[in-house]
């Protein structure tokens, strides 16, 4: 479950643990799934997709079947926290997306700044989660670590 900043409820969906590697935690999402953004009414999620969970990292991924674009939208957020069957994190508003044509884009700076006054958020949180956009930004573009096509196998056990 997304919080933003302050504790208000943001993207929130079930998801089925499917498994661990060196990269995280894996959550599949089958087409069909009902999710919501805070308490507005369900959507319905057309294409699966696969979540990872870094164990230790300022962001999440969604690697999101074909034909849906983008492939693959990265959250910058707080490190992801396990209770019992939920995780937890607090959406830091920006987002890398990796489109089907390559191209490699980072959403959201507008938010983001406007939420660091409107927040307040401490200088720690903004330096931490500009440094994981800049990291996330190189990591997705160059298809590294878990962007080079470890969510292939993760994604077969959901479709």
């Amino acid at each position: 479950m997304y919080r933003k900043y302050g504790g208000s409820l943001h993207w929130n969906h079930p998801g089925r643990l499917l498994g661990e590697d060196e990269h995280g935690v894996w959550i599949g999402c089958p087409a069909g799934m009902l999710a919501r953004r805070g308490h507005e009414p369900p959507t319905v999620f057309e294409f699966a997709s696969v979540m990872l969970f870094p164990r230790d990292a300022w962001w999440t991924a969604a690697f999101n079947a074909r034909p849906h674009d983008p492939e693959i939208y990265c959250d910058v957020s707080t490190v992801p926290q396990w209770t019992d069957d939920e995780v937890t994190m607090v959406d830091l508003d920006l987002d890398v997306l990796r489109f089907l044509d390559g191209r490699v884009h980072l959403d959201d700076e507008d938010e983001f700044a406007d939420h660091q006054v409107k927040y307040g958020y401490p200088e720690d949180i903004v330096s931490q989660a500009e440094r994981s956009a800049a990291w996330l930004m190189e990591a997705v573009g160059a298809a590294a670590g878990p962007f080079g096509g470890a969510h292939t196998r993760w994604l077969s056990l959901v479709m």
